[in-house]
């Protein structure tokens, strides 16, 4: 038996006659007619004693009509699940990504979402790259855009990005006359970036030392924003990652490429083998795209040569 003859039967049960449940059903007369004997034919019994236009169920009918019914409750619970799970998946994303891109390039993307697709409700939270990593991983977000390294096991990678740092300096400094900065005439200047020795900031001491053994003064921040706003005020000059330095600008501020070229690079991950809704899938490719338009320059690449873009940022 098929959920059409237990629908069928349900509604002659319910209308007392054949025409009324044809009716409800939006079938004709006859469909619903042949339907029930094809039933009956598979139980080996009547259901229904036949009068004209009017039917009277039988014993069986009666004893079979309350199993009947909770069946396709079960069924229209199941239907109204689905419709409630394809209504979230479209109206709800879950984004986590380190400051700089949580600021400077995920809210772009989002806005160019269609409408088709833009979600009701949007988390977006910014976090450290190791805590990134782990909202992915336990799966509590969707996808997660962080700096390199990513070598953890239960992690997709959708692409990486790569795009030079900039320097950030006051539209007042003796600097911002230069179209490019060079490694000797920073190292002269306070310098204010990154702590963390294992991404960014390690790209940053390898510059200096490949320079000749560069050793500027440093001072040290935890995200791109704070740098930039402690160089706006004279502290120093800023080297920060050019998603925050495009991305957020600053009044007071000037932008200025390096003539070492100290690559940032960062990925679009997900929790490996987990299904993605339409809006995730359609960021993965919008996140690249609004990237592209904030950064001409910026470089992608697949996911099969982060090996080797670690072997390149930590050789020594």
């Amino acid at each position: 038996m098929d959920l059409r003859q237990l629908e069928a039967f349900a509604a002659v049960m319910s209308a007392g006659s054949v025409t009324a449940a044809g009716k409800m059903l939006g079938r004709s007369q006859p469909s619903v007619t042949r339907v029930i004997q094809e039933l009956e034919q598979e139980l080996g019994f009547a259901l229904f004693e036949r009068s004209g236009p009017k039917v009277t169920p039988t014993h069986k009918a009666f004893m079979m009509y309350g199993e009947v019914e909770s069946a396709l409750l079960g069924i229209r619970n199941i239907r109204q699940r689905a419709q409630h799970i394809a209504r979230e998946e479209s109206n709800q994303i879950k984004l986590v990504a380190i400051s700089a891109l949580a600021a400077g390039l995920l809210p772009m993307a989002l806005s160019r979402l269609p409408d088709s697709l833009r979600p009701q409700q949007i988390q977006l939270q910014s976090m450290s790259p190791e805590n990134v990593v782990q909202a992915v991983l336990s799966k509590t977000m969707d996808l997660g855009a962080v700096s390199l390294p990513l070598e953890h096991r239960g992690l997709d990678i959708h692409w990486i990005g790569e795009a030079p740092c900039v320097a950030v300096l006051p539209a007042s400094s003796e600097l911002a006359v230069h179209e490019v900065l060079s490694m000797e005439l920073l190292a002269q200047q306070t310098l204010i970036t990154m702590a963390n020795p294992y991404r960014f900031r390690r790209r940053v001491d390898k510059a200096f030392h490949d320079a000749g053994g560069l050793q500027p003064r440093m001072l040290d921040t935890n995200t791109s924003l704070i740098a930039m706003q402690m160089a706006r005020v004279g502290l120093g000059v800023a080297l920060v990652d050019p998603f925050t330095a495009m991305g957020v600008p600053l009044e007071g501020v000037v932008v200025r490429p390096i003539a070492c070229n100290i690559p940032f690079f960062f990925g679009l991950i997900s929790a490996f083998a987990s299904p993605l809704s339409d809006v995730a899938r359609a960021l993965i490719d919008e996140i690249a795209t609004s990237a592209k338009c904030l950064l001409p320059q910026m470089i992608m690449h697949e996911a099969s040569v982060h090996d080797a873009l670690l072997q390149s940022i930590y050789a020594e």
